[in-house]
């Protein structure tokens, strides 16, 4: 019996880590596509949270980089009266957390690119 008790709070553990990132994600930013993302980028401010080095790289044209780690640090340098637009290189990993960081400091509109830099077929800059 209790064998099947520990069975059943471990799968619920397990399905919680699947779940909770994808129910964060969407409270606290929107998925778009490179088409919506592209019409936002003049009205908005566009964020490349990738680390430094990934950024001089190559980066969407127009794009800041305030890396997902310091975002914390960088809150300040972001207008709470226009969306944000972020994106690192594929699906959003550290989106997530960086959507949640950027809501709680009074940013109302968070959009992030679904497909990321790597499937990104508009304007870019490359450095290095």
């Amino acid at each position: 019996m209790v064998i099947i008790i520990i069975d059943i709070i471990l799968i619920l553990v397990i399905i919680g880590m699947f779940v909770y990132p994808r129910w964060n994600l969407r409270r606290n930013a929107k998925l778009v596509e490179e088409a919506e993302f592209a019409r936002l980028m003049p009205t908005s401010q566009l964020i490349d949270i990738r680390e430094a080095k990934d950024f001089r790289i190559k980066h969407i044209l127009g794009a800041r980089n305030l890396p997902a780690r310091q975002i914390d640090q960088s809150l300040n340098a972001l207008s709470k009266h226009k969306p944000v637009l972020i994106y690192e290189n594929g699906r959003p990993v550290g989106g997530a957390k960086v959507a949640k960081k950027l809501k709680k400091a009074g940013i109302p509109e968070v959009y992030i690119l679904k497909s990321g830099l790597n499937s990104w077929n508009g304007k870019t800059k490359s450095g290095i």
